[in-house]
C-alpha cells in the first residue's frame, strides 16, 4: 500500500482538537455532566481519523477509526438492537486492523496468553450474559482478541493499543454480565478505548516518527501483506 497524500499543516491542529475533545469527554464522565460526554463522543474518532489522514495514513487505518466512530454512535442508545449494530461496526473496524497488520510474525506465547485470557473471561461471564448476546459477544471477543494479538506486528505502541482495546471492551462486558464494576466505570471504559485507538494510530503511522508527518510512510516498513 502506498501512503496517501497528507496535509501536514493540519496534523498538529487536528491532534490538538482530538486531545481537547477527549479531555472534555472524560471530564464530562467524571463530573456527571451528560451533555458534555454525549456531545463529544461522536467527535472523537472523526478527529483522530482526520489526523491520520493528514499524516498520510493508510485507508485501512482511517476505515478502522471510522467504523469505531460508527460503533460509538450506535452504542449511545440503550437498546439491544443498537448494541448489536454498534458491536458489528466495531467488528468491521477490527477486520480493517487485521488486514492492515498483514502477515508479519508476532509472538506466539502472547497469542496463547490472549487465548487463555479470552477463554477464562468467557467462562466467568457466561452465566451472567443475556442469552441473546452470548454467541455474538463470544464471536466478537475472538475477533477482538485476534486483533489485540496481531497488533504487535506494528510494534510496541500498537501492541499496547490492542491490549487496551481488549481491556476496554472487557470492562463493558462485565457491566453487561452484571459483574462488579470499577468506580467511575464509564470513565475507565472510555479512557482505555481512547488511548487504544490513539496508540493503534501512532503505531500504524510510526510511533517514533515526527508528529508533523515528515515520515507518513513509516507504517509501510512495519507491516507486510498489504
Amino acid at each position: 500500500m502506498t501512503p496517501r497524500a497528507g496535509a501536514p499543516r493540519l496534523v498538529r491542529p487536528l491532534l490538538a482538537a482530538f486531545l481537547a475533545v477527549s479531555a472534555l469527554h472524560l471530564t464530562g464522565l467524571l463530573t456527571g455532566v451528560d451533555a458534555a460526554h454525549l456531545a463529544t463522543k461522536p467527535l472523537l474518532m472523526p478527529l483522530l481519523a482526520a489526523h491520520a489522514a493528514a499524516r498520510g495514513g493508510p485507508r485501512l487505518l482511517i476505515a478502522a477509526l471510522l467504523f469505531g466512530w460508527g460503533g460509538d454512535v450506535l452504542l449511545m442508545p440503550d437498546a439491544e438492537a443498537a448494541f448489536l449494530a454498534g458491536m458489528g461496526s466495531f467488528a468491521l473496524g477490527h477486520v480493517c486492523y487485521l488486514w492492515l497488520f498483514g502477515r508479519a510474525r508476532v509472538s506466539r506465547p502472547a497469542g496463547l496468553a490472549y487465548a487463555a485470557l479470552l477463554v477464562t473471561f468467557v467462562v466467568l461471564l457466561w452465566p451472567g450474559l443475556p442469552g441473546g448476546l452470548r454467541i455474538p459477544l463470544t464471536g466478537y471477543g475472538l475477533l477482538l482478541t485476534a486483533m489485540a494479538w496481531r497488533a504487535g506486528a506494528l510494534g510496541r505502541l500498537a501492541a499496547l493499543g490492542g491490549g487496551l482495546f481488549l481491556l476496554s471492551d472487557a470492562l463493558i462486558a462485565t457491566g453487561i454480565a452484571d459483574r462488579p464494576q470499577l468506580p467511575a466505570h464509564d470513565f475507565w471504559i472510555m479512557l482505555t478505548y481512547i488511548a487504544a485507538q490513539y496508540l493503534l494510530t501512532r503505531g500504524t503511522l510510526g510511533g517514533s516518527a515526527d508528529p508533523t508527518g515528515a515520515d507518513p510512510g513509516a507504517y509501510r516498513e512495519r507491516s507486510t501483506g498489504i
